[in-house]
């Protein structure tokens, strides 16, 4: 069965999770689907798209998944990964992605809903960072979505407490750009979605794009890199991440060591 289903109607893309068993995690499976599914919208010249879940989930996502975090031997998050690839499937459609949000967002998929350019959610959404929690090294990208979002502050709030913040404290905090009573969620994104619809498409498209090049211009030297890089192959070897893991998939608390 897919776990991502794709329609289109009044000149509005709308791809939905709909993989429920798994709270919508973003396995390798998930994440190719919504990949392949913005390049048929691309195709299509659709000028915006949502991206949503089912309206009886509970869960938007439980973020990257677990079980197959800990076969991999390379990288969680590198650039070619399924994560990163579908995270630069949203920031290069041509048009503006709008994530509406319904119950937890959480780990990766939190990261995600910043990637969109607008996110509208209702009351039961929940928002939360975790990868001290497994011992996941984060790659910068990453982080930079968090930095130009929430400010380097809130960001690092929620990435050293990994303590998830409420709807309210979400709109506070930037994260959502509106905060609307469930029962109004959908309705409220598609005519905010038809809204952007009806104006220049090329227009939108290359003010997305200056918004994504100006927002990523941080130049950081090449011994800077190196240094990031180091630091997270060092995490990457480490007992913490081994075990972080570990405990996750056996339900229980992790036994972290700092080494």
């Amino acid at each position: 069965m897919e776990s991502v289903a794709t329609e289109t109607r009044e000149k509005v893309g709308f791809i939905t999770f709909d993989n429920p068993g798994k709270r919508n995690a973003l396995s390798g499976k998930l994440l190719t689907e919504m990949v392949s599914a913005f390049e048929r919208l691309r195709a299509a010249r659709v000028p915006v798209v949502i991206l949503r879940t089912t309206p009886k989930a509970k869960v938007w996502s439980a973020g990257a998944d677990i079980n197959e975090l800990q076969k991999l031997a390379y990288d969680p998050f590198g650039y070619d990964t399924p994560l990163e690839q579908a995270l630069r499937a949203v920031e290069g459609y041509p048009g503006p992605v709008i994530a509406l949000l319904r119950g937890g967002v959480w780990g990766k998929s939190c990261d995600l809903a910043l990637t969109c350019d607008i996110a509208v959610g209702d009351p039961t959404c929940t928002f939360a960072i975790t990868p001290v929690k497994v011992g996941l090294p984060y790659n910068a990208s990453g982080i930079l979505h968090f930095i130009n979002r929430l400010g380097l502050n809130r960001a690092k709030e929620m990435f050293f407490t990994a303590e998830p913040i409420d709807a309210g404290r979400a709109l506070e905090f930037g994260i959502l750009n509106h905060l609307v009573p469930a029962e109004e969620l959908e309705d409220f994104a598609f005519r905010m979605a038809r809204r952007i619809a009806s104006h220049s498409s090329l227009a939108v498209a290359v003010i997305k794009e200056q918004f994504r090049i100006l927002s990523g211009a941080h130049p950081i030297s090449p011994d800077t890199f190196e240094r990031i890089e180091e630091l997270r192959m060092h995490l990457r070897a480490s007992h913490d991440y081994a075990e972080g893991i570990r405990a996750f998939l056996e339900k229980r608390a992790p036994n972290f060591r700092g080494e």
